[in-house]
């Protein structure tokens, strides 16, 4: 058999890798479960009542204006005063208006499948995401910690093959997992949208850029899964992925915004690594300094600056590049013992 079958057979076998895959999977059903209740489908008759609703609002709104005037007008036929209490003019400038009782506020939420799902995909991506960190740090760090990858290496004492083959069954896996899932998902959400929601306006663009967003969560899933197996391997530990992962999120998170906040950088943002998991998903995120903010025609106009998911890509290639090769360069100097 080849260490590449062993190694997913492996993978597969590791009760931490059955346990979280429980976890993510009663996670998503969860979530998509829960989201179906709150979404109601706009039959003719919820329009309808929707508009009965809000005629109903504009006639108690109108009487009470009525009364409110007349009110008013007996108030100052007594000779009191009462422009502080109801306005200039008794209030007759400010007749309530039809426009101002739109039927839509009153009607009850709808899933819009094409403006909401790639926020859902974002969802399911951080979801995976954690699953591929956890599994992929403990796949190899349990390993030099039990000292089964010693072992390995005497029954293939090719120490780079060996590393490399582990970290392609995870990536495999990985894939395969969040391809199958991806695609449940997709389903579940459809299938919300057709039954209590909408699914109006699904072209072919934006059935293409759902793939796409798909397929930036699939390659965020993967790095995220490739950097904790490289951390891992690095310590020796899967606590050094953990740990590595806390500290980078509160140097990143708290640390350099505090710092920037404190110096006065402009767009201090641009140094988080949120910032460009968000533009990587939304294809780009703006930051606003309103402290250099211009009035233009009474209008506010602060000074903008955009990181682009061209951007983000950058970050996390060399995040990753860095991360793999430090850990096969180890690999290959450290003692194994």
């Amino acid at each position: 058999m080849s260490l590449f079958v062993t190694e997913l057979r492996r993978l597969g076998k590791r009760r931490l890798t059955r346990l979280m895959l429980v976890l993510l999977l009663v996670g998503l059903a969860t979530v998509a479960t829960a989201f179906s209740f709150s979404s109601q489908k706009l039959s003719p008759d919820v329009v309808a009542a929707a508009e009965a609703d809000s005629r109903a609002q504009y006639q108690r709104a109108t009487e009470e204006w009525k009364r409110t005037i007349a009110e008013c007008e007996a108030a100052q036929a007594r000779g009191e005063q009462t422009e502080e209490r109801y306005g200039p003019n008794c209030g007759k400038d400010y007749q309530p208006q039809p426009d101002m009782f739109d039927p839509k506020w009153n009607l009850p939420y709808q899933f819009d499948f094409r403006a909401e799902f790639p926020m859902f995909i974002a969802v399911f991506a951080a979801s995976v995401a954690l699953f591929a960190f956890i599994v992929g740090a403990s796949f190899v760090g349990a390993e030099w910690n039990t000292g089964g990858m010693m072992n390995l290496l005497l029954w293939r004492p090719k120490r780079l093959a060996v590393l490399s083959t582990k970290l392609a069954a995870l990536l495999t896996t990985v894939f395969g997992l969040t391809v199958v899932l991806g695609a449940l998902w997709t389903a579940a959400f459809w299938l919300i949208g057709t039954q209590r929601g909408t699914t109006e306006k699904m072209t072919a663009g934006a059935w293409q850029s759902i793939g796409l967003d798909g397929l930036r969560a699939l390659g965020l899933i993967l790095v995220v899964a490739a950097v904790a197996f490289a951390l891992a391997s690095l310590g020796r530990h899967t606590a050094m992925a953990l740990g590595a992962a806390v500290g980078i999120f509160a140097v990143s998170e708290i640390g350099i915004r505090i710092a920037v906040s404190i110096l006065g950088i402009q767009f201090g943002d641009r140094y988080v690594l949120s910032t460009y998991a968000q533009s990587w998903f939304l294809k780009q995120a703006e930051l606003y300094d309103y402290d250099t903010c211009q009035f233009t025609q009474g209008a506010c106009e602060p000074a903008k600056y955009v990181v682009t998911w061209e951007q983000s890509a950058v970050v996390f290639g060399v995040a990753l590049v860095a991360a793999v090769v430090a850990a096969f360069w180890t690999m290959r100097r450290r003692d194994i013992s």
